[in-house]
């Protein structure tokens, strides 16, 4: 509920933004099941929508569930980006920024939600 929060918030929502570009994409390929993508773009936008509801939280524990589900969010968006490189539904080259930023997303939000935890042990 600090400063430093505001920072995933604006990170979170870029990568919402790259995920719905890449879903678009991935729909226009022939072969790309809508299943597939429509699950990417559930995950990969719940990751910001999840950090933005954490701002407004209620309580700590509240901010530490909807960081915890922002996480999970985020390793779901992950698999499926590893999926579609390992299907070869996209190139190495298309996903390789995108999750190299996924990997840093999960770091970020694991940290949050520690510390979070910590200093609620400490509180």
């Amino acid at each position: 509920m600090g400063s430093d929060n505001l920072k995933i918030t604006d990170r979170t929502f870029k990568f919402a933004v790259r995920i719905i570009k890449l879903v678009q994409y991935l729909e226009e390929q022939p072969g790309v099941s809508r299943t597939l993508s429509n699950q990417l773009v559930r995950s990969g936008t719940s990751i910001g929508a999840n950090t933005e509801e954490a701002q407004g939280a209620q309580s700590k524990a509240d901010f530490i569930s909807k960081m915890s589900i922002a996480l999970k969010e985020a390793r779901e968006t992950l698999y499926w980006l590893k999926l579609f490189r390992a299907t070869k539904l996209c190139s190495e080259h298309q996903l390789h920024d995108i999750i190299n930023e996924s990997n840093e997303l999960v770091s970020i939000l694991v940290t949050i939600v520690k510390k979070s935890k910590t200093s609620k042990t400490e509180n």
